[in-house]
């Protein structure tokens, strides 16, 4: 059932247009769902349909009618995920490797989204469907931390602090050869392979900007391994894969972006047989921090690295005595 909002715009009050005036009237609407209001008809001013310019005058008469939230497309399920820190405008995930996000060709349940949907109660709607809000990713075979929001206004304000580059995000991975510099940059747009559709290449005609930032933790004299730390500007598709991989330094076990003559190759034995079983690329998000979308309060969290990779790091450091950096500091990148 529709929930019906009536105001008054006030004596006194200098004109302002229709679409701010309701932005500040309704605060668990964002901005654009307010619009989609007001171009639906949704929206009365002296009982006429408006526009959002509309500039209003002391005596207006308003009336907003709100539709329910309808029903995700997703189904609920019952599937465990670790949460780190929940409120009522947000949940902050530890996502394992092998879960796919959302929900799409290939994968319709089994998806992170159908596991908040069940875990969630107190969702108020995103884009005027009753699901999470998916503001960022991480590809299926990446493990790490998640921010997703629970109400329009949140992911709002989360995807504009994604857009102006605020958020922090901090990778680690482990990657085949030798790293030369001790950090870097690389900033090469990333686009859809010109001739692989399912991959992701910095040569393509129409890239989107992506910087990645890179720390050596650990270099391994083992067949050249090195462990780094990123943050990322941009948050491309396969952005920390392509990137290392066009450089030649591709992803330990990275099953799209390397080959298994890489793989292979790996002098010894017991970390080629350990690398083989990770079955998935040796990246972990493990650090993400941002401003609350309602509070403004900083928020940071982390992820220990997860098993079936510190497994592999804790062989290469028993055996290989890589020369080791200070631990990661924020500003370090």
């Amino acid at each position: 059932m529709d929930s019906t909002f009536a105001y008054t715009f006030p004596t006194g009050r200098s004109p302002e247009r229709l679409d701010r005036f309701l932005d500040e009237q309704l605060p668990d609407l964002s901005r654009s769902q307010i619009k989609r209001l007001i171009e639906e008809g949704r929206v009365c001013v002296d009982g006429q349909i408006p526009k959002a310019g509309l500039k209003l005058a002391p005596g207006n008469a308003i009336e907003v009618e709100v539709p329910p939230p309808a029903p995700s497309e997703a189904e609920p399920e019952d599937i465990p995920i670790e949460i780190l820190y929940e409120d009522t405008d947000l949940v902050v995930v530890n996502k394992e490797a092998g879960m796919v996000v959302h929900p799409a060709s290939g994968h319709y349940s089994g998806t992170l989204v159908n596991a908040l949907l069940h875990h969630c109660t107190d969702l108020s709607g995103i884009g005027g469907e009753m699901r999470p809000g998916i503001v960022h990713r991480l590809d299926k075979d990446t493990s790490g931390v998640m921010v997703v929001a629970k109400s329009d206004r949140a992911h709002q304000h989360l995807a504009e602090q994604f857009k102006a580059h605020s958020i922090d995000r901090r990778y680690v991975a482990l990657v085949h050869g030798q790293v030369q510099n001790q950090t870097g940059t690389i900033d090469l747009p990333i686009g859809r392979h010109p001739t692989d559709r399912k991959k992701m290449s910095t040569k393509c005609r129409n890239g989107r900007d992506a910087v990645t930032h890179w720390r050596v933790l650990k270099r391994y004299d083992v067949d050249r391994v090195t462990l780094v730390e990123l943050r990322l500007e941009t948050g491309r598709t396969h952005q920390i894969r392509v990137h290392f991989s066009e450089m030649n330094l591709p992803l330990v076990a990275d099953p799209m972006y390397s080959n298994l003559g890489r793989l292979n190759g790996l002098g010894d034995v017991r970390f080629r047989k350990l690398a083989s079983q990770l079955k998935r690329q040796a990246l972990h998000a493990r650090l993400l921090a941002f401003d609350h979308p309602i509070t403004g309060e900083r928020l940071s969290f982390e992820s220990p690295i997860p098993e079936d990779l510190q497994i592999l790091l804790n062989y290469l450091d028993q055996k290989y005595e890589g020369p080791e950096e200070a631990p990661s500091q924020e500003n370090n990148l």
